[in-house]
């Protein structure tokens, strides 16, 4: 699959979802898998970007509180390197609704996704979902999405982060989203241009 978009060829975009400081100040804020999530998430990006493959970042916005951006939240966290090829703001859990992300994406003549980003099981699986719904091919990075442990409502059980993302494998594999992790999306990208 190539970045360059050579006619007959897939063209890949790097989709990072979510990955701001408004996160840090919820109460389920853990840091204990941050550090594997960060180092394969910035290697996922910089490959990206030495293949050509445009970096888009996407952010969400709420109303109030530490998504909104009176917070002055709504911002890449600090390790996270800025200059994307272009930044959407969203309202919903999937990137596409009224954020201008596919009509950008179908301009730059986009068919494949990358997937990365927080929340695995919210909004980077619901943009997988509504990315393969509209006609992309979805790569869904599993290692370079975090997501924080759940408590179920009514049983009580808590869920570890590694459940839920083993939860989003499954539910997304075949269906909507071919899931791979760092290795073997870079492999599928191929060789990067010399």
């Amino acid at each position: 699959m190539s970045a360059t978009g050579v006619p007959g060829e897939r063209r890949a975009a790097l989709v990072i979802i979510d990955v701001q400081e408004s996160f840090r100040h919820m109460p389920y804020w853990s840091e204990l898998d941050l550090p594997p999530f960060r180092a394969a998430l910035l290697r996922l990006e910089a490959a990206c970007r030495q293949r050509g493959v445009p970096v888009m970042h996407v952010f969400h916005v709420e109303p109030i509180g530490p998504f909104s951006i009176a917070s002055g939240h709504v911002r890449a966290l600090d390790w996270l390197p800025g200059s994307p090829d272009a930044c959407f703001f969203k309202h919903t859990h999937n990137a596409f609704s009224d954020t201008g992300l596919d009509l950008h994406l179908r301009r730059l003549r986009i068919d494949r996704l990358l997937i990365a980003g927080i929340r695995s099981e919210q909004c980077c699986e619901t943009t997988a979902r509504v990315g393969s719904d509209i006609g992309y091919e979805v790569a869904f990075v599993i290692d370079a999405t975090l997501t924080f442990a759940m408590t179920h409502p009514r049983s009580g059980r808590v869920f570890s982060p590694a459940e839920i993302k083993e939860r989003c494998e499954l539910v997304l594999a075949g269906r909507f989203a071919n899931v791979l992790d760092v290795d073997e999306c870079l492999q599928d990208l191929g060789e990067a241009d010399a």
